[in-house]
């Protein structure tokens, strides 16, 4: 990770003047060092919804393992990696749709909230929906594609290894920019999944139940940095 990567803010100061404005009463905001920190280190998920509906246009706010976080904005690789994802499930499964930054409630008793780079269900499932974020029964798969920030490893490689897990999503794909590998989480039980082997880029890569699709990887290396 370069240096400017590890030091990039998390937002600009003027949105996080804009957040701090729009923030409910009783949350009180702090912007140390490029990173965004709830004072005192709680904040309610009545709270975080109020909050990240005031966010700013381009900033996405997530809830993982009760800690405030602010989804990086993705750069154009990462953006095409999901849009190469997206058109290969509508050539392989067209009865089901990949809804990309899909917000969705996680973890035990659904008080985390993460923006799921992509979220693989039947087509429509959403629609009956009510409120910003979603339910995760009826979502086959969750895709991440890590993001070139400091808070990657432990977002995308752990804490929503378990939020997801522990909301019983059967299968998390994890595409890793740092070492050009995909991760397959599979078989969650007891909020954790029990398989996760990994893949090269390039490799065909076999999606279990329910998904039940071979992806041929070779694109993948078109994106690497």
């Amino acid at each position: 990770m370069t240096p400017s990567t590890a030091h990039r803010p998390q937002m600009s100061v003027e949105d996080f003047e804009e957040l701090a404005r729009r923030a409910p009463k009783n949350v009180q905001l702090e912007f140390i060092n490029g990173r965004l920190y709830v004072k005192g280190d709680r904040i309610t998920v009545e709270d975080f919804e109020e909050l990240a509906r005031k966010a700013p246009e381009g900033v996405k706010l997530e809830l993982i393992d009760g800690r405030l976080e602010v989804k990086p904005m993705p750069d154009q690789r990462h953006r095409g990696i999901v849009m190469w994802l997206l058109r290969l499930f509508m050539q392989l499964r067209p009865e089901l749709a990949l809804y990309p930054e899909q917000q969705l409630k996680v973890g035990a008793y659904r008080k985390g909230h993460a923006c799921a780079d992509g979220a693989l269900t039947p087509f429509n499932h959403f629609i009956a929906q009510e409120g910003d974020w979603a339910n995760p029964d009826g979502v086959l798969m969750v895709v991440e594609v890590t993001s070139r920030d400091r808070d990657t490893d432990r977002r995308d490689r752990i804490d929503k290894v378990r939020g997801y897990a522990e909301a019983g999503i059967p299968i998390y794909l994890l595409i890793d920019r740092d070492n050009d590998t995909l991760v397959v989480y599979s078989e969650p039980e007891d909020g954790r999944y029990q398989q996760s082997p990994s893949y090269p880029w390039g490799a065909t890569v076999a999606l279990p139940c329910p998904v039940d699709v071979t992806l041929d990887t070779e694109d993948l290396k078109d994106y690497a940095d």
